[in-house]
This record gives structure tokens, C-alpha cells and sequence, in this order.
């Protein structure tokens, strides 16, 4: 298992501020979003899209950033805290029982399950089974393996998906490894449909891929929804909520400008005098609901001033200063 240095993955430097680390992390999303990609770029975008979310998810975090700057060069001693070696989390860290693989059920042996993304070193350290808090931002706690087994046989594993796969529909394949008591071990490949307009924290049942049981009995595997967190907009209820960043002359003038929503790219109005707060509503294109209406997305329109400034560009606001009569505080 190695080491994942997530300021190396965000491209940021170990002081760097959070807010540093949040526009890092939406830069890199962004630009590696699997959505925003050709059809042969996708597989390889998805896998650093999950690099850029694991590491958000422990930088991006106070609490977490703290114990992983905490565990640095020592991330192996902490490993083996069970055993006597370093353990820079005190008694919320278990020396062991943090591993991806769980004891079945009733019938004996392990159950594994993988495929949904994040890396070993996460899940041991990280993971809602590492003895620390579960994800913040929506995130599971424990993708790539199962929690432990409930009396009926059933097993639990969450599934990250990203807000477009689960508004657009979408196919997943999971890989089950089950290992018997004898030390044998079968892995199944598993068909997971993902219906069009699913919620976070919905769950998915797969018939008979639980625990096994007595008399040839198997429990069934549910699966947690988990949203992965989107560059641009986050849902609330029915409603999509998103930023726009725009210069202060195209607020002043009015200007259309490029919007991404779950359906793709639209074309934005941006009326004359917008003012820095105001929410623009583009009715009907949120989430859906059972009775086949759709909620709304929000979009809040936000003025960046640029920096640094060209002489040019100083100039010209000097002359705009000077020439016009308008005071924002009425004084």
C-alpha cells in the first residue's frame, strides 16, 4: 500500500490556505470531470476525477487535514498501532479491524466488496471502519468494502456516482470477492443500473449477493447511494445551486455567457445592472421528481474584480473613477 500525497494530487503546497485547496480542487474537477470528456479520454478522466475527490475530501476538511499532516512520514507506524507502533490518533484509532475485507455472516469466511474508487491508504486511514469520522461534503465513509453484516444475512456497501450519472441514469461494474472459511476465494463481477433520478442515499438491492447462510441461504447486497462533489453546482431538495463568476463591465453592460447544467451547455442572459447576490432561476431544470415534474436551478451571480491589474487596465478604471457619478455607499 503506499503513500497518497494529496497535496501533490491538488497541486498545492502543505501550507497552502483552504480556500487555495477549494479552488485547486474545482480547477482540477473541472478539467477532469469524465462528463466534459470524449468518449475515449473517459476511463482515464474517471480515475484522476476519484484521485482529485479523495484528496478534497481529507484537505478540504479541517478535521482531516490535521490528522494526515499529523500522520506524514509515520503513515506505516500508524498502521501498526495495534501492535504497539505509533499511533498519532489516540484511542479513536483502532490498531486493527480497518481493513476492506469483513467477516460474512452466519456461513463463515470474509466478503470484499470493490469498484467503487478510492485507494487503500484512504480506506485504512479514512474510512468510516478507521475508528474516524465517515465523509463530510455527501461522501461515504467506506467505499470498497462492505459494513459489517446484519442479522438477516444482507450486506451494505455505499457507491459513488456522480450527479450526472444519477440524473442521467447510468451502468456500473462491481467486483465481489467472497472468501470462504476454507481460505478459497470466487470474485464476481457485478451489473449495477443506476436509475435516471436517484437520490443521495437511496439504496440498491442486489438479490442474493449477501451474506451466505444456512441450507443455501444468501442475503442481498444494498447499495448506498453516495454523490461524488461537483466542480460547479451542488443539489438541494429539487434545486441545483451554482456560482457564476462575471467581470464587473459584463454585470454593468449585460452579456451572455456559457452555463454548464446537468443537460450540458446552455447560454445564459445576463441582464444589464445584475447585481453581485443576484440568483438568475432556470425554471424546470432541476432534479426530478416521482410525479415527472423537475425542481429548478439557482444560479448566483458573482463579480470578481480582476488582480492584478494591467497599466492598461488601470487606466481605465482611474478614467471610470474619475468621469463617473456613481457612489455604492451614498455618502
Amino acid at each position: 500500500m503506499d503513500f497518497k500525497d494529496y497535496y501533490e494530487t491538488l497541486g498545492v503546497s502543505r501550507d497552502a490556505s483552504q480556500e487555495e485547496i477549494k479552488k485547486a480542487f474545482r480547477k482540477l474537477a473541472r478539467k477532469y470531470h469524465p462528463d466534459h470528456k470524449q468518449e475515449h479520454e473517459k476511463a482515464a478522466a474517471e480515475e484522476k476525477f476519484k484521485e482529485i475527490n479523495e484528496a478534497y475530501e481529507v484537505l478540504g476538511d479541517k478535521q482531516k487535514r490535521e490528522k494526515y499532516d499529523l500522520l506524514g512520514a509515520n503513515w506505516k507506524q500508524a498502521a501498526g498501532a495495534g501492535a504497539g507502533g505509533f499511533n498519532p490518533f489516540g484511542q479513536g484509532f483502532p490498531g486493527g479491524g480497518y481493513g476492506q475485507t469483513y467477516e460474512s455472516g452466519p456461513g463463515g469466511g470474509s466478503f470484499h466488496f470493490g469498484g467503487t474508487g478510492f485507494s487503500d491508504f484512504f480506506e485504512q486511514f479514512f474510512g468510516m471502519g478507521s475508528g474516524m469520522d465517515g465523509f463530510s461534503h455527501g461522501f461515504p465513509g467506506n467505499r470498497g468494502r462492505s459494513r459489517q453484516a446484519t442479522p438477516n444475512l444482507n450486506a451494505e456497501a455505499d457507491l459513488l456516482v456522480t450527479l450526472e450519472e444519477a440524473f442521467k441514469g447510468t451502468d456500473k461494474q462491481l467486483t465481489l470477492q467472497r472468501t470462504g472459511e476454507d481460505g478459497h476465494a470466487t470474485t464476481e463481477s457485478l451489473h449495477v443500473k443506476v436509475p435516471s433520478g436517484i437520490r443521495d442515499g437511496q439504496k440498491l438491492r442486489l438479490k442474493g449477493k449477501g451474506h451466505p447462510g444456512q441450507a443455501g441461504q444468501r442475503g442481498d447486497l444494498l447499495l448506498n447511494l453516495k454523490f461524488a462533489l461537483h466542480p460547479d453546482y451542488r443539489l438541494e431538495g429539487d434545486d441545483l445551486l451554482s456560482t457564476l463568476e462575471i467581470a464587473p463591465w459584463e454585470a454593468a453592460l449585460g452579456t451572455r455567457v456559457s452555463l454548464h447544467t446537468l443537460e450540458g451547455t446552455i447560454r445564459l442572459n445576463i441582464p444589464a445592472g445584475t447585481q453581485s447576490g443576484k440568483k438568475l432561476k432556470l425554471k424546470g431544470r432541476g432534479w426530478k421528481r416521482k410525479d415527472g415534474t423537475r425542481g429548478d436551478h439557482f444560479v448566483t451571480v458573482q463579480l470578481v474584480v480582476p488582480h492584478p491589474l494591467s497599466p492598461e487596465e488601470e487606466r481605465l478604471f482611474g478614467e471610470l473613477a474619475d468621469r463617473s457619478a456613481f457612489n455604492p455607499r451614498g455618502d
